[in-house]
């Protein structure tokens, strides 16, 4: 049985609103949260990601609120990340409406995080966020990655982009699939917001070492750039935001040409 590609928007909220940039700067706003997630709900999107995008750098919890007003709104499945650092904060997102919680930096700094989420709410309810970035110093102890006749490896980033930890993301990738994680999302921070298409090797080679479902996150611009992660990528989803919260593209469009072009999807 082949399983359905999911196509899933994401609202970055910073503010309480919705908010897009390139590379992780440069934020502009993209509107209401609640709005753009009935909108996406009704216009038939697999699930939603909600991303509470400076929860972490702010040291404060998610904004509960918000979430529970989001959730009101939708009939689709809700993940929410941002600021979610310990049990209680998980069963406060999950009590308000998320169907998964999703976590980066908290999980990096104390892994066993994600054992002990898994173990109290299940595997399925646990994504795992990871932030990455290409890097061109090659080192002995990374997993390195030829494409296009150049090396490198991808390092972990936290705190909303904001700092490197030196860990190997494809290292990581495979400790928290271990310890419990259900589903892991992938934002390619070279990409994200460039409209350039997906990390290609990035995915590809996530694909590759893991056995859980993987989202694809950063530089989605067109049509062809989801076939392109969906099946080259390997992808189980795909992520977009700015595409979507501007109009330029809808979940129909997108659903439409995937379904042309031989690619399971939901309709």
């Amino acid at each position: 049985m082949v399983l359905a590609k999911r196509i899933i928007p994401c609202l970055d909220v910073k503010d309480g609103r919705v908010v897009k940039g390139v590379n992780f700067i440069n934020i502009k706003d993209a509107g209401d949260p609640v709005l753009l997630g009935k909108r996406y709900s009704d216009e038939g999107a697999d699930e939603l990601i909600f991303l509470d995008i400076t929860a972490s750098v702010d040291k404060r919890k998610i904004m509960s609120k918000m979430v529970k007003s989001v959730a009101s709104e939708l009939n689709i499945p809700f993940t929410v990340g941002g600021g979610i650092r310990d049990i209680d904060d998980a069963r406060l997102v999950l009590c308000n409406g998320a169907d998964k919680i999703s976590v980066n930096t908290a999980a990096v700094k104390n892994p066993k995080l994600i054992r002990d989420l898994s173990n109290i709410f299940g595997e399925q309810c646990v994504v795992v966020a990871i932030d990455v970035k290409r890097k061109y110093e090659v080192l002995d102890n990374k997993e390195i990655i030829k494409d296009k006749d150049q090396q490198f490896w991808f390092e972990v980033y936290t705190h909303g982009g904001r700092v490197g930890t030196e860990i190997d993301a494809l290292q990581w990738i495979r400790e928290v699939q271990d310890l419990g994680a259900g589903e892991l999302l992938i934002t390619s921070m070279d990409s994200d917001g460039t409209k350039d298409g997906y990390d290609l090797a990035l995915m590809k080679r996530v694909s590759e070492i893991s056995n859980i479902p993987n989202i694809a996150s950063g530089g989605c611009g067109n049509l062809n750039h989801f076939h392109d992660v969906l099946t080259i990528g390997c992808s189980d989803a795909a992520l977009a935001a700015s595409i979507f919260h501007y109009k330029e593209l809808t979940i129909k469009n997108v659903k439409n040409y995937l379904y042309e072009k031989g690619v399971s999807v939901r309709i």
